[in-house]
């Protein structure tokens, strides 16, 4: 049984066990789900186009090696990976379970406190070396500083800082409420933790490509107890290659990631893939040079400045167009751009 997001829209603050959706809960497994749930498992109501089923065995021990089809999918077919283990879109459910391609068969598992997404996941003898603008922020050093300093200096050049980005955000998100959303490229998680704990999201996907920002984020996780219990999922996965269904995610969030990403074309591309129909994508990044920049300096801000792409507005904005966004809006303060654009 696969329910698509056509015919599950979950409402905040109500029960899963919803009698709006009969469909999902047959009197004969009822008993047993609420007995799952009670055991301490929680079933998170996902809004996402790919199909997610809940298979119910007849007692809890069977229950937790049920295989279920996921909201993840292989990095190589984009086929949904089947789970063994209990389901949810959170921490301790992710760390106890075991994901599988059955087209290519390809096995995935958590690493530490992530799951480990990546093409390469699993490799014995192929290593990867990335540009130096994404190698350096797999450093512990620089993964321990991002939110002890470093972040803190993109006022500068005009970021308002995250609880105003957050709250920009979160206006341009209305339509995706209840939905699933992933935080690309979320470094240590400053935002991740920000829309996992506002309780507007059916579940919340913390993704980056580096371990220590994933383990650095877990840190600061484990100081909030409030987000232990959230809907909070770390996947480490490449952003050139989401580990999602197309069509199966309501939101995606990149903050200060676009000028980071080795071809934003591509990353940009993937992610109008993985968004649902009317899904919205949401990003800041730091502008080469904006409309009010005397035409004598723009020539001093390259393309390409210490291993990164910046971009001008109207680049970004052909960016999002050329790979089928629409409804582009954005706002700019000095050489900071908040951005919006939605799939049709």
């Amino acid at each position: 049984m696969a329910i698509a997001s056509s015919s599950l829209k979950p409402t905040l603050h109500k029960p899963l066990f919803s009698p709006k959706h009969p469909q999902l809960y047959p009197n004969s497994h009822l008993g047993p789900l609420l007995r799952y749930a009670s055991a301490g498992f929680r079933f998170s109501p996902i809004r996402a186009s790919s199909a997610v089923t809940l298979q119910p065995e007849s007692n809890v021990e069977e229950s937790q090696t049920s295989q279920v089809l996921e909201v993840f999918a292989c990095p190589v077919c984009y086929e949904p990976l089947i789970r063994k283990g209990p389901p949810g879109i959170n921490l301790g459910a992710i760390y106890r379970s075991g994901f599988k391609c059955k087209k290519c068969d390809k096995s995935y598992s958590s690493k530490d406190v992530y799951l480990d997404l990546t093409l390469s996941a699993g490799l014995r003898s192929y290593t990867e070396v990335k540009p130096v603008g994404t190698e350096l922020f797999r450093s512990p050093l620089v993964s321990f500083l991002y939110e002890r300093g470093w972040r803190q200096n993109f006022n500068r050049s005009g970021f308002p800082g995250p609880d105003e980005e957050f709250k920009v955000a979160q206006d341009y998100f209305k339509s995706a409420e209840g939905g699933l959303l992933v935080d690309v490229s979320c470094g240590s998680g400053l935002f991740s933790r920000k829309f996992a704990k506002s309780g507007i999201y059916s579940a919340v996907i913390a993704l980056d490509f580096s371990e220590n920002m994933l383990r650095q984020c877990y840190e600061f996780i484990k100081r909030d107890g409030t987000l232990l219990n959230t809907n909070l999922a770390l996947v480490r996965a490449d952003v050139s290659r989401l580990p999602f269904s197309s069509g199966s995610v309501d939101a995606v969030h990149a903050g200060a990631a676009l000028h980071c990403w080795p071809s934003p074309s591509n990353a940009v591309a993937e992610i109008t893939r993985v968004l649902r129909s009317g899904g919205i994508f949401v990003g800041t990044t730091f502008l080469r040079y904006t409309s009010s920049t005397p035409q004598i300096l723009r020539p001093l801000r390259q393309r390409v400045l210490q291993n990164y792409n910046y971009l001008t507005e109207e680049e970004i904005e052909d960016l999002c167009t050329s790979c089928g966004l629409t409804n582009y809006s954005s706002k700019v303060q000095q050489s900071f751009i908040m951005f919006s654009a939605q799939k049709p």
